[in-house]
């Protein structure tokens, strides 16, 4: 892999993690390194979907743009019911 790959990947997964979080309603309190985790995630987890669902033959693969979304939207729904509840302080 090279560092050219690894900079696309970085920065796919930035935009991926925005899009998503601003779609879902709701504070997520995470900075730049999580919105990219969860952008790649939600990348790789659009393609695994998409593999299911229109049964492709093949490597485990990355989505495109939509499938990517999804994903990442499916990664922060998931990653708000994994996180405990934070109380406020009144």
């Amino acid at each position: 892999m090279t560092i050219g790959v690894i900079i696309g990947w970085i920065v796919f997964g930035l935009i991926i993690g925005a899009i998503a979080r601003f779609l879902v309603p709701g504070r997520d309190p995470m900075g730049f390194i999580g919105t990219m985790l969860i952008g790649v995630a939600g990348s790789f987890l659009g393609g695994f979907l998409a593999q299911l669902i229109w049964g492709l033959d093949g490597e485990f693969e990355p989505a495109s743009w939509i499938g990517s979304i999804v994903g990442a939207i499916l990664v922060v729904l998931t990653v708000r019911q994994l996180r405990p509840e934070r109380r406020q302080l009144r």
